[in-house]
């Protein structure tokens, strides 16, 4: 973004939206395995660590924490939303029998901030005859003012065993420079992966579709390198003989491909 900053008439009116869906993939064979690797994801990744991960999400993109709301679910997965600010509040909106700084009413927010969230909601999933277990993480960030959902890319990727990532970027509405000109982007974007540090975009394969006339903007990743002890649930890779352990490997590569390229047969043919 260009230092020198537009003035505005009055607030940011841009919503910059930014969706992940960031999938998890573990071979687990028996009934036995699915059920303690679902327990295993239950427990990581519930809804205190879900809290953790945006907490520090929102301090990267520089966002005020307003409101928060978490729910764990029986038999599994956990949701966190946020509500956020792109400035401070004052101190007088905030409850203070609340230290995780809830506001007493939605009516004592300005209008805006209420376009302003971070989400989460997990999923995971098993099959009685599949050997694949999946974890996938929904997550939303949509942020209007000055801040921006793309500072959070990094924390994201990091906080979740990342195998395929698929993401979309969309900026809507428009706001107005003190001499009235519309302006519908405040800053430059050609892909979401120029967010991206080149250490994670090499771990990587990139599928990446850009419609910038649209302001929307799609990137899907997939992990090149497996090691394949970190994908099983409680085998040892020295447990397998040399077939086993191609056999898994290849089970786990076609599960995260099936994922990777959803939605462009058309473009690639992949067996």
């Amino acid at each position: 973004m260009s230092a020198n900053k537009l003035r505005l008439y009055g607030y940011n009116n841009l919503t910059k939206s930014l969706s992940f869906n960031i999938y998890d993939v573990c071979y687990a064979k028996t009934q036995s395995e699915k059920r303690e690797y679902l327990a295993y994801i239950n427990e990581a990744y519930n809804s205190e660590r879900l809290t953790e991960i945006l907490l520090a999400l929102c301090n990267d993109i520089g966002a005020v924490v307003l409101n928060l709301s978490k729910q764990d679910y029986d038999p599994m997965g956990a949701s966190v939303d946020l509500l956020i600010a792109d400035h401070p509040v004052p101190e007088a909106l905030i409850d203070a029998s609340n230290n995780r700084g809830s506001l007493p009413s939605p009516y004592a927010l300005n209008a805006h901030l209420d376009k302003s969230h971070v989400s989460v909601h997990t999923f995971p999933e098993s099959h009685p005859n599949a050997p694949i277990s999946t974890f996938r993480v929904d997550i939303d960030v949509a942020t209007c003012g000055q801040i921006s959902p793309l500072a959070s890319l990094e924390r994201l990727i990091a906080a979740f065993e990342s195998d395929v990532i698929s993401i979309d970027y969309r900026i809507r509405g428009f706001t107005r420079s003190e001499d009235g000109q519309m302006h519908f982007l405040d800053h430059e974007i050609e892909s979401i992966c120029d967010f991206m540090e080149a250490e994670t975009l090499a771990r990587y394969e990139i599928i990446d579709r850009n419609y910038t006339s649209a302001f929307l903007y799609h990137s899907r990743l997939m992990k090149r390198d497996l090691k394949l002890e970190e994908y099983l649930f409680k085998r040892r890779p020295d447990s397998l003989s040399n077939s086993e352990a191609a056999s898994i490997e290849a089970q786990l590569r076609q599960e995260m491909a099936k994922i990777f390229y959803a939605g462009f047969a058309a473009e690639f043919s992949h067996d």
